[in-house]
Formats: structure tokens, sequence, C-alpha cells
């Protein structure tokens, strides 16, 4: 073991459980395949951080706006011209 790393067991104790996140009332879901970048932002300007998450299925980003408290409203994806927003060079 290294000096100064804690093992794996302990480590992972540290740790809260996980658990789903709600946009509205759905889980927070990503598309197939299934790798997603999530991030909180305040993309509104409101003061409450929106949860962005980055689809790596065309390279889409849904948007879930904050709502305090840990909450969020139903997700909708970004949108640039009235066009769902896609980030070239991604699947």
């Amino acid at each position: 073991m290294l000096s100064g790393l804690l093992p794996l067991a302990v480590a992972a104790a540290n740790f809260e459980t996980p658990v789903p996140l709600k946009g509205g009332d759905q889980l927070v879901q990503v598309e197939a395949p299934g790798y997603a970048a999530p991030t909180l932002f305040d993309l509104d300007g409101d003061g409450e951080k929106d949860l962005l998450v980055g689809q790596f299925n065309n390279g889409k980003i849904k948007v879930y706006p904050g709502k305090g408290e840990g909450k969020f409203g139903e997700g909708k994806f970004l949108k640039a011209g009235g066009e769902i927003a896609k980030i070239p060079g991604v699947w």
C-alpha cells in the first residue's frame, strides 16, 4: 500500500449513499450509450444552480432548471436558433 492512502473500503465509507436525481417528476437519465457529463451552473441567472447533463449521443445537453433545496425542474434540451444544440464531433 502506498504511504498516505487509505484502504479502499475505508475511503468508500466516507461517501454518502448515492440517490437518484429527479427533474420534475422524472428521474434524470442519459441516452444510450449512457455516458454523461453532469455539472451545476446558474445558466439562467436566477441565483439557483441548474443541472446540465451532457449527452454523449449527438453531443446534446439537457438542462434541468434549479428550483432550490436540491430540486430540479423538468429537463429540456439546450437549444440554439430554435433547434436542439449539438456539439460537433460527438457520436
